[in-house]
């Protein structure tokens, strides 16, 4: 425990989360564990009445989810749900650049090299929430998915209509050769691409305008700026001092999960309602 607080530069240690319970008294936490762990460890720090920051998923069973959602608010607790994209510079300025508006069309894709445990649910779910950030929410689904195992497919693939009309393509591949994640909105005579963490390019019937991060920060802006680490952090920390509801706050990302769940039923997934594999 010495070496890993000296490593790290760790102030205190505790020997459990009851322990870290008892003597820190903390105001908040940050539950940044692997994703089966979640439902547990939050739900003490709920009870115990501390404000909580949980990565995401906030779980991988989505009765777990709704129950967090519920102690949440009979606690009186902010629970935010780290869903990063939100607060990454590049996807507050395309949601600027579209005021009130909801696109006709968004596409959005992530290719991330390499086979992994439930990806589609531990990472596409980035996707899911931005497309809800942008589209509103979703009223119909249709998803496909490759796969020799299902619980380490290769890609998933589905297709959104939303309450506004809207349409959506999402993407999650992981047979990929490099990581890429780009969101394209088309509507009103513009087009919104945003390759994100860069830049955004705007481009209407007559000019084009392209805002791209590093220059604008004069090139020591760091993937914690860039992908919106900083900036859900600061949000969470501010949303407490003032007594605000976070954009993230479980409410909402519950949504978000509801709707990761459907893409997975529909494509043939494991659901969020299925026992982990062997």
């Amino acid at each position: 425990m010495e070496l890993i607080e000296s490593q790290y530069k760790v102030g205190a240690s505790y020997d459990s989360l009851e322990d870290l319970i008892r003597k820190a008294s903390p105001d908040a936490a940050f539950v940044l564990t692997p994703k089966d762990t979640h439902a547990e460890i939050v739900t003490k720090l709920l009870r115990a009445g501390i404000h909580t920051f949980c990565e995401k998923p906030m779980a991988t069973k989505l009765d777990d989810a709704r129950r967090m959602t519920e102690l949440a608010a009979e606690q009186d607790r902010i629970l935010m749900i780290g869903f990063n994209r939100r607060y990454a510079p590049v996807y507050q300025w395309a949601k600027q650049a579209l005021g009130p508006n909801r696109p006709d069309v968004c596409v959005a894709q992530k290719n991330k090299p390499g086979i992994a445990y439930r990806p589609t649910l531990d990472n596409m779910i980035h996707m899911v929430d931005i497309v809800r950030f942008f589209m509103g929410e979703c009223v119909e689904v249709k998803a496909h998915a490759q796969f020799e195992d299902p619980w380490h497919e290769t890609t998933a693939a589905a297709m959104l209509r939303f309450e506004s009309g809207g349409i959506t393509f999402i993407l999650g591949n992981r047979s990929c050769g490099q990581w890429m994640e780009r969101v394209e909105l088309y509507g009103g005579s513009r087009s919104i691409v945003v390759n994100c963490p860069d830049d955004v390019t705007i481009t209407d019937q007559e000019q084009e305008h392209r805002t791209s991060m590093t220059p604008i920060r004069m090139g020591w802006a760091t993937v914690l700026e860039k992908m919106g680490f900083r900036g859900e952090v600061d949000h969470f920390v501010d949303c407490i001092k003032a007594g605000e509801k976070p954009l993230t706050d479980a409410p909402d990302a519950l949504k978000s999960h509801e709707l990761m769940d459907w893409i997975l039923r529909e494509s043939g997934l494991p659901s969020m309602v299925e026992t982990e594999a062997p």
